[in-house]
């Protein structure tokens, strides 16, 4: 079944659509004529707010060229949650493979730096500056990364690659402590600059 960009359907049609189906197949084209529109509907609605969409639906670059160049900033955080044996042998630098924190900062720092290589419709970015902080908590290591820069488009991606693969490092780093660590809650905190301004996000 095509679907057509843009297409908005009305509940009268909707219904007319799942009974016409139904009657020719015996109920086995209901699952596919709601699933056409479900994706109607989100079509319509959705795609003038992904400026990631062209209008048939497609992929693209955002093309910033006409953007002022302005100072922007993101900050992301996350989490790798692990056993005692574990969280003691980082903070103590007990780690086989040596000072795990160093080689996250390192890695989350690297990884900011290739952003446009992981996620595939990024802009490549001259990074001003990208800092990795890490703190203990009860049972988690906690990664919170801020990046910026002055220039067209933000930096949220930025800092939130920069913080998943400072956690995954920890992960590789201390495995052998703990396989059963688990990477979570890593999200944007704030960003500045840009066309939308500030914001943070909700406690």
């Amino acid at each position: 079944m095509r679907l057509l960009s843009g297409l908005r359907l009305s509940e009268r049609n909707n219904s007319e659509e799942l009974a016409a189906s139904e009657a020719s197949d015996g109920g086995i084209g209901h699952a596919q004529s709601a699933l056409f529109v479900t994706s109607a509907i989100w079509h319509g609605d959705a795609m003038n707010k992904l400026t990631h969409l062209d209008e048939q639906g497609h992929a693209r670059m955002v093309d910033v060229g006409g953007k002022a160049e302005t100072a922007r900033k993101a900050v992301a955080s996350g989490r790798i949650r692990m056993s005692a044996d574990a969280l003691t042998a980082i903070r103590d630098g007990d780690v086989p493979k040596g000072d795990v924190l160093a080689a996250a900062r390192l890695a989350g720092i690297m990884a900011a730096k290739k952003t446009a290589d992981l996620i595939p419709l990024c802009h490549p970015l001259g990074l001003d500056s990208v800092t990795l902080d890490f703190a203990f908590e009860e049972d988690a290591v906690r990664a919170t990364a801020s990046a910026s820069l002055t220039g067209k488009t933000g930096v949220e991606m930025e800092a939130m690659v920069a913080t998943s693969v400072a956690l995954l490092t920890i992960y590789d780093m201390a495995k052998a402590i703990d396989k059963a660590m688990v990477v979570e809650d890593v999200r944007l905190k704030a960003k500045s600059g840009g066309k939308s301004g500030d914001w943070k996000a909700p406690e």
